[in-house]
């Protein structure tokens, strides 16, 4: 879905490009990083079934909240998210940065994720 404006129109495009390239499988899902004003998200999804098998977010009601900044918080969603998949049996999975830069809190996020026990 392309909509108006530069900056989500080349979102989309990028986005389109990475998915292209990288699918989630069973034995390798894919963490896909939502980024709002707000909050971050993540989710390990299953493209082979079209399902999400974990999820957090900085705003769900198991996120502790951090004090900080939102990269902080990023770290914070990174490790949750982390600790769900190891709880799941998940260990290795296919990073998705969903069309945004690779720093600030999306790196955060990763950074988190990795800490907590994935392999990305």
């Amino acid at each position: 879905m392309i909509v108006m404006g530069a900056k989500l129109s080349r979102r989309d495009r990028i986005k389109k490009g990475i998915r292209k390239r990288l699918s989630g499988s069973t034995a390798r899902p894919r963490l896909s990083v939502y980024r709002s004003n707000k909050g971050i998200y993540a989710q390990i999804i299953d493209d082979v079934s079209g399902k999400t098998i974990v999820s957090a977010s900085s705003l769900s009601k198991d996120f502790v909240a951090t004090t900080g900044t939102k990269s902080d918080q990023s770290v914070a969603v990174g490790k949750l998210v982390a600790e769900k998949a190891l709880a799941a049996g998940i260990k290795d999975v296919v990073f998705d940065r969903n069309g945004y830069l690779y720093h600030g809190r999306v790196k955060s996020l990763a950074e988190g994720a990795r800490e907590g026990g994935l392999n990305f």
